[in-house]
């Protein structure tokens, strides 16, 4: 993400998971928008590779081609085969021995869980719903004023990969492969299991860091990828299909991609087969050593086409760093949306709009500049052209990304731009989502300084509502400050439930690292009266 606000960034369009649920089978796809492919036309899957866990085999007819040959061969062909270059195979034999102790299988059980779903609307509902529009917990709406229900979800399974990166047990694998987990077991190539514990996650760029408690284990040797050159041999190591230390083979096919799934992107593109349950698993060169994690495919039927994607080890270094000191990324932002040079003159051209010479067609067409950001810092203005940062050729906008997200709040960079298509050149200073240079870190419950416990059955009956913590005790800190008092029940924080004080402390944990850092709390008093309060988590 490249500015502050959830509109920054590439232009793009896509849409979120979509997820369908069996009792043991978990499968997830991602829609995107084929402008970002220049396949327009037709609706492809982005498929996060989750593995099922029904193994699908298919069947391929193989066709067998005879040539017609002489028992002779003439002596023009006898010269032809003697000028025809040496063939060079390429031995990955080293390459998957050294790296596939590496990479592990993670088991994921997602607990049955009581949910809120809408329904649709009942004609006589009406009649028996809560006066109080859904507050107390009683005839509840969603948007659109459609009406909510409370399910029971079934338990889930899913799997997925990981790798070893360090001889204690540190493992990189996708934040959607243990996203909502409620156990997570973790299975080496020795068929030796442990259970494991997130570290951290960051939806963003689809990365998150687990541990398990192992000494002396096989850690990964992680190359830089910015050094991976397109055509160069590569191997995808992972578990696809619930087939266990599965191997293949390709090549680099691009790099910097982009494909509007995740906030921050830069993938390396390989036809190496990736398909469901290689998530979180290895790319590695012929050296046997990590540049990616494989992510996700791009198909129009679930199954491998030849277009699989990883995050690069460079983006990976930034994240796990982060989540092992801070506990969240602290994510550099230059402050502009915008798209492909190419893109916008695409779009000029459909809305049959004189073409604008920008005097290149590659770069960073700027569309909007945040206030007070480092691109305005820079003097970047609406309808400039990045085309370089710290002297990197930026092409496209997965060379900026990738270049960005391996920086920090506070870091410099020397950006080049063309402003009516003159160039300029200027060092700016990166900011946080939150405008500043300073480190962002996740607050927990301490800061609150209060305590809490889920209500019990009797304040349920009296105040006819099915959830809520109440609040047991304040001893200071921003509760305090706010003035929410002993006794109050909160219901809902920025508009998300509290049925449990996890909730609340996810919930703070998400307002803590976002650009308004601010919990809005509402509730109701011992009386039944409702009441609200506006808690400020920044200094």
């Amino acid at each position: 993400m490249l500015n502050c606000n959830k509109k920054s960034g590439q232009i793009v369009s896509f849409r979120h998971f979509d997820y369908i649920f069996a009792p043991t089978v978990f499968s997830n796809k991602r829609i995107i928008n084929k402008t970002n492919m220049n396949m327009k036309k037709i609706a492809n899957y982005l498929v996060p590779t989750l593995s099922l866990a029904a193994i699908v085999f298919s069947v391929a007819a193989l066709n067998q081609t005879h040539a017609a040959t002489s028992n002779t061969p003439s002596v023009t062909t006898m010269t032809e085969m003697t000028s025809m270059p040496a063939a060079q195979p390429v031995d990955l034999t080293y390459a998957a021995e050294k790296a596939l102790p590496s990479v592990v299988y993670i088991r994921s059980v997602i607990n049955s869980k009581i949910q809120t779903v809408e329904v649709q609307s009942d004609p006589f509902e009406d009649f028996f719903s809560d006066p109080f529009g859904g507050f107390f917990g009683r005839g509840q709406r969603g948007q659109g004023n459609t009406p909510k229900r409370q399910v029971q979800t079934p338990k889930r399974d899913a799997a997925g990969s990981g790798v070893i990166i360090s001889a204690d047990g540190y493992i990189v694998t996708n934040n959607h492969v243990v996203d909502g987990a409620d156990e997570l077991t973790v299975s080496l190539s020795d068929n030796k299991e442990y259970s494991a514990r997130v570290i951290g996650a960051d939806k963003t760029t689809d990365l998150a860091l687990i541990k398990i408690d192992g000494r002396n284990l096989p850690a990964i040797s992680i190359a830089n990828s910015d050094n991976v050159k397109v055509g160069e041999w590569v191997l995808a190591i992972g578990n696809p299909l619930g087939l266990n230390n599965t191997v293949t083979a390709g090549i680099i096919s691009a790099k910097a991609r982009t494909l509007g799934a995740n906030g921050v992107e830069s993938f390396i593109q390989t036809d190496a087969a990736i398909n469901q349950g290689n998530s979180g698993g290895a790319l590695v060169n012929t050296n046997g050593e990590l540049i990616g994690i494989n992510a996700m495919l791009y198909s129009q039927t679930g199954s491998n086409i030849g277009y699989g994607f990883a995050i690069p080890t460079t983006m990976m270094n930034k994240v796990v760093d982060d989540l092992k000191q801070y506990g969240t990324v602290q994510r550099a932002l230059i402050g502009i949306s915008g798209r492909d040079v190419k893109a916008q003159v695409d779009q000029e051209k459909e809305e049959g709009k004189e073409v604008t010479d920008y005097g290149t067609m590659e770069g960073i067409y700027v569309a909007e500049v945040v206030e007070s950001s480092a691109a305005a810092e820079a003097g970047i203005e609406k309808g400039d052209v990045i085309i370089e940062v710290d002297g990197q050729k930026v092409t496209k906008f997965g060379d900026l990304s990738g270049i960005i997200a391996q920086k920090r709040p506070g870091d410099k960079v020397t950006i080049t731009y063309l402003h009516n298509k003159h160039k300029h050149t200027k060092q700016v200073t990166l900011r946080n989502e939150q405008g500043t240079t300073q480190v962002v870190k996740n607050a927990d419950l301490d800061v609150l300084g209060a305590d809490f416990r889920e209500v019990t059955q009797q304040q349920k009956e009296q105040l006819e509502i099915q959830y809520g913590l109440e609040v047991i005790k304040v001893t200071g800190g921003k509760m305090k400050e706010a003035g929410v008092p002993k006794g109050f029940i909160i219901r809902q924080v920025n508009d998300e439930p509290m049925k449990t004080v996890e909730d609340l402390q996810e919930a703070v944990k998400t307002a803590s690292t976002s650009k308004e850092p601010v919990l809005i709390i509402k509730g109701v008093f011992p009386t039944g009266k409702r009441g609200y309060y506006v808690v400020q988590l920044d200094n």
